[in-house]
């Protein structure tokens, strides 16, 4: 059975640091690529950032400098570090897993930029 469970979320002040997790199971971790994207109330879900399977990484505009994908394959887990947290990074964040045509996601973890 293919999982995804993200933590790591709540609520934060602008300006503070948050560090997500995606833990994996079911899946080849270390074949695929793994992204995060996120969803804010009524807006779509957007891309944040991605690592490859080789450990490229690239990043949306908005989160560039401040959020640092990484991924341990010995622990089938993905993570997200996000510092200097904005009000508009408040969103859904989601882990995706992706090897060739095939994707699976996890269920979400909420994160809020408030003070």
């Amino acid at each position: 059975q293919v999982q995804l469970v993200e933590s790591g979320g709540g609520l934060v002040q602008p300006g503070g640091s948050l560090r997500l997790s995606c833990v994996t199971s079911g899946i080849i971790f270390g074949i695929g690529d793994m992204a995060w994207y996120r969803q804010a109330p009524g807006k779509q879900r957007e891309w944040v950032a991605l690592i490859t399977s080789d450990g490229t990484t690239t990043y949306a505009d908005s989160v560039k400098g401040r959020f640092t994908i990484s991924r341990d394959n010995v622990r089938n887990t993905a993570f997200l570090q996000m510092n200097s947290l904005k009000p508009e990074d408040t969103a859904v964040y989601y882990c995706k897993y992706t090897w060739a045509t095939y994707d699976a996601w996890g269920q979400g973890t909420q994160v809020t930029v408030s003070s």
